[in-house]
């Protein structure tokens, strides 16, 4: 999941950072579909040694999408993956290594928010389906319309865990894909690929580190390896910064807020399911074309660039007249730990610290000013300092009741503000009492509808004021309707009884949902006593408790650090609370943490589904394991409780709250699986063991001889990768029990696809590159690493508070683009016509070979119109199309000549020629309140009147061309 708002604050404050992504799309030529050439040089004009997906980020995504339809079986969630991955390599197009790593058990500290999230999600579930049930209901009650429900599975997305047979299938459909890819890609002939499936313990992008890691500590490492790494989660931000390489680049979805989702019950746009009314849908195109369509836009992709992140911190960590000499690789280390008190995966925030509110910043500041006293960084190889941490925890304690009170304020200035614009609205969105109609009707800018003349004045005046009448009768029954529901029924008791009452109807200017009660109130004297009373039942006399939640606390920022730089440092330990200590409760912890226990083991993936799965989700596991989780008798019953609470915290959505689920005790949790461990099939053994990673490539890669020669060979031994064949890379290969290999037939796991007949991949069992215990890995930037070019100008610190930002295409700075003023785009507007369906005048103008010099001849009526010239009916395009039929069709064809292409342009032309004349029917005929004819009744006059002034501009357009037209000229033909 990552830190929480982290990446908008850091592209907010940073906005050089983010380059968008320039995508090379596949064409389409007689039905049959060109892929892209990968081998080509990158559009983006740089180019990628290794890229690393990070798969949880796109099989959740294509599993369950939200801004378009899920798929509908697992094939078509397997083949959407596949598409996913084709994007991401068309746009990165690696030339050494591609490897792509699945979340596998995680570590116990993992795994409590892993419990918290899927436990939340299996009550969202219920929660949503009882309202849905409910609002239907009301909804026909009152007369309504709604569609049949429809009783389909919904698809649990907890089943992207590993140990359940969705993970063991997408493994199986990834070793295929991979294979498919090796063998008939160009792109792909030369590229190293590794997968690390779910059976492999680990987070996803935590052994994408742990490989990185282990590469750059080998001998023949390249230290100007350029990565590219694909993930959504922000922290990836800090691991890529956390490996010192100095050419380190994220790609991930660009992120747009506020994407209109349909309601959950009518399908409709534009509302949610409270707010749904039960009204028949609108007809949507002529024939209605449209209706079972979502409005979908392809996710763009934008790059990360933590060299120019690198540049920012340079520039802002960088300290004059320190007793110790200035290291920046040693301050990144220590701005990337400060990073972890504002939140993370495995640790909640300090209460008095909020990335929005500038918690980042503020530790910056006070890091700058301690650092001073502290006599050295805080940080060094993932190990803290935690002496030195304490003066910076001490400095933020003296400034939390400043930052409560200063938060309060900011909330209630907030609430205001909300107030007043909810109350500008509402006075909008009511507008007066009448609207005139007819030609006399407001119409917005840039439309092309017609409106229709006032024949009779009168009978104009008396429609407007029935409008206003039927408006206020309308306003008085919907008052009256209010005031009935209030009442309630007066003859059921006592006209004084507190039933018959009704209930006080809320001010217009309140709010509409309540606020969530705050009992601790931080921004009031006692916060402390309050928040230690409420949140974990104890008095704020009790030191020895408050000892015991730092210094577990403390533990937390030790392991995060360790995790960070080294890898896991235990796979048991975990915060064995749900909420944080104050920065002030911060004293004398430099004894408090000594060394993690030795020598621990993960999980097993079916261990780890009783730990994180609630009942709900026990179809996931075998019958005698699924009953532990709901049989009464169950010694482990507590720890799936079928309700829990979600404490808000001082937030207002119940997605940032707490929620207060029992820990698992780990020892209880083994002993009672030890009773069915028998139960278990084979294939449920096989998934309940642990795997390792897979190397795959093809004929053409030097280290194909090498490991084809092992499988010939039968060598079952661990035999060290030659790094001069593997582009450097080191470690152990061991033959695949399951193994592709070459010339011989794959099977698709999909029944949609092709088997693979001729394959050209081979399979390999690998294992990084091993080393003794108590090795550290150093957090330092290689002795012949280059830095990068600078980017970043004098301006840019300017620009990034001042100026508008403005989106970089590609790497190169010095990328021309094309860029439109204000009076081209309304002349775009003018002459597309968004605002339409169906497209403007233009929309269906034919092929340039069928454009004539001579007069527009009107198809609708038959008489004859002048030429158009006023700039603001020939728009950028010229005039309208001329069409005459020709007894040769094949010579208008385009380009004049003959060849084959000449009958595809005749029915082209025939289509569009229809499609033009259907649009100028539509557009209104020759009757006399027409603006058209009225126009051009008055054109000769208005040009008279500009050739007398000597204002008159000529744009002439060449026959069968475009023209380039500046914004200056633009103006002067508006």
């Amino acid at each position: 999941m990552g830190v929480p708002a982290f990446f908008r604050w850091l592209s907010r404050k940073y906005p050089s950072i983010i380059v968008h992504c320039v995508e090379e799309k596949g064409k389409e030529c007689n039905g049959v579909r060109i892929p892209v050439d990968t081998t080509k040089p990158n559009p983006n004009e740089v180019e990628f040694d290794n890229l690393y997906l990070d798969m949880n980020g796109i099989i959740h995504p294509c599993t369950h999408p939200e801004d378009k339809p899920a798929p509908k079986n697992e094939d078509e969630m397997m083949v959407a993956i596949f598409e996913y991955i084709d994007r991401l390599f068309n746009i990165v197009r690696p030339r050494r290594v591609l490897y792509m790593a699945i979340d596998g058990v995680a570590p116990r500290a993992k795994m409590n928010q892993q419990r918290s999230r899927r436990f939340r999600a299996s009550k969202e579930g219920v929660e949503l389906a009882e309202e849905k049930h409910r609002m239907r209901e009301e909804i026909i009650q009152r007369g309504g319309y709604l569609p049949p429900e429809e009783i389909k599975e919904r698809f649990d997305s907890n089943c992207i865990t590993p140990g359940t047979e969705f993970m063991d299938n997408l493994a199986h459909c990834l070793r295929y894909y991979i294979a498919d890819r090796l063998s008939n890609d160009p792109g792909w002939k030369n590229v190293t690929v590794f997968l690390s499936d779910a059976s492999v313990p680990g987070e996803g992008e935590h052994k994408i580190m742990d490989f990185i890691r282990r590469q750059r500590a080998q001998p023949n490492h390249d230290p100007n390896t350029h990565h590219c790494l694909c993930g959504a989660d922000a922290d990836l931000i800090m691991l890529g910064l956390a490996t010192h390489e100095p050419n380190f680049t994220i790609i991930r979805e660009e992120f747009k807020p506020n994407k209109p989702r349909p309601c959950a019950l009518c399908g409709q746009m534009g509302h949610e399911i409270k707010e749904c009314q039960g009204t028949a849908r609108e007809k949507k195109g002529e024939h209605d074309e449209f209706a079972e369509t979502m409005p979908v836009s392809e996710q763009e992709f934008i790059f990360i660039r933590l060299c120019v992140l690198r540049e920012y911190l340079a520039r802002e960590l960088t300290m004059a007249s320190l007793p110790f000499p200035f290291d920046f690789e040693r301050s990144v280390d220590d701005w990337v730990f400060m990073c972890f008190f504002v939140g993370n995966d495995f640790l909640p925030h300090l209460p008095s610290l909020e990335i929005r509110e500038g918690a980042i910043d503020r530790l910056v500041n006070i890091y700058k000013t301690v650092v001073h006293k502290t006599g050295g960084y805080l940080t060094q190889n993932g190990y803290v300092n935690l002496e030195r941490v304490e003066m910076i925890m001490q400095a933020v304690g003296v400034a939390e009741d400043n930052i409560f009170k200063k938060r309060k304020e900011d909330d209630e200035s907030f609430k205001r503000r909300q107030k007043e614009k909810k109350k500008r609205m509402k006075l909008e969105q009511q507008g007066p009492a009448y609207l005139t109609t007819g030609q006399f009707a407001p119409h917005a800018l840039g439309r092309r509808g017609q409106p229709e003349p006032v024949h009779n004045a009168r009978h104009q005046a008396f429609n407007m004021r029935m409008q206003n009448m039927e408006q206020h009768n309308r306003d008085a029954a919907q008052s009256l309707k209010a005031m009935m529901r209030n009442s309630g029924n007066s003859s059921a008791g006592p006209s004084n009884s507190s039933e018959s009452r009704g209930v006080k109807r809320p001010a217009d200017d309140s709010d509409s949902e309540p606020e969530p009660e705050d009992n601790v109130r931080l921004w009031e004297e006692g916060w402390k006593q309050r928040y230690y009373k409420t949140k974990f039942d104890v008095d704020v006399s009790d030191d020895g408790f408050r000892k015991k939640v730092v210094q577990s606390y403390v533990e937390g920022l030790c392991w995060v650090l360790r995790y960070y730089y080294q890898g896991c440092a235990s796979w048991k330990w975990y915060f064995p609370f749900h909420y944080a200590p104050f920065a002030s409760d911060f004293k004398d912890i430099s004894e408090m943490f000594k060394e993690f226990e030795k020598e621990t083991k993960p999980f097993k993936p079916l261990e780890q589904l009783m730990g994180v799965f609630p009942a709900a989700s026990g179809n996931f596991l075998p019958p005698t394991w699924r009953n532990l989780m709901s049989s009464p008798d169950s010694s482990i019953i507590d720890f799936y409780p079928d309700d829990f609470a979600i404490d808000l915290n001082g937030k207002k959505y119940a997605w940032q709250g707490v929620a207060l689920l029992p820990f698992v005790d780990e020892r209880r949790l083994r002993a009672a699986l030890a009773d069915v461990y028998g139960d278990l099939t084979p294939e449920e053994t096989k998934r309940n063991s642990l795997g390792s990673d897979v190397l795959f490539l093809s004929k053409s890669h030097p280290l194909f001889d090498f490991i084809h020669e092992l499988y010939r060979t039968e060598s079952h031994e661990d035999t060290e990768i030659p790094p001069e064949l593997c582009h450097g890379i080191q470690g152990i290969l061991n033959l695949d029990d399951n193994p592709i290999l070459p010339d011989k037939t794959v099977q698709s796991p999909i029944p949609m696809l092709r088997d693979i007949t001729q394959n050209s991949s081979i399979g390999v069992k690998f294992k990084d590159p091993q080393y003794a215990d108590g090795f550290v890995f150093k957090a330092a930037l290689l002795p012949a690493a280059k830095i990068p070019n600078k980017v970043l100008k004098p301006g840019d610190w300017e620009k990034s508070n001042r100026e508008p930002w403005r989106p970089q295409l590609g790497f190169n700075p010095n990328r021309q683009q094309a860029h439109l003023d204000q009076s081209a785009f309304r002349a775009l507007d003018h002459n597309m016509n968004r605002n339409q369906h169906g497209g403007g005048q233009y929309s269906n103008t034919p092929p340039p070979g069928s454009y004539h010099r001579g007069n527009y001849r009107s198809h609708h009526g038959g008489g004859h119109q002048p030429a158009y010239q006023h700039s603001r009916q020939t728009g950028l395009l010229g005039a309208p199309p001329s069409f005459h039929p020709s007894h040769n069709p094949r010579q208008q064809s385009y380009g004049g000549g003959g060849g084959g292409g000449g009958h595809g342009w005749d029915r082209a032309m025939q289509q569009q020629q229809s499609a033009y004349q259907q649009n100028m029917n539509r557009g209104g005929g020759a009757g006399p309140g027409n603006y058209q004819q009225r126009y051009d009744n008055r054109r000769d006059d208005w040009q008279d009147r500009r050739d007398n002034r000597g204002q008159h501009h000529q744009v002439e357009f060449t026959r069968g061309r475009g023209a380039v037209v500046d914004g200056a000229s633009l103006s002067r033909i508006m």
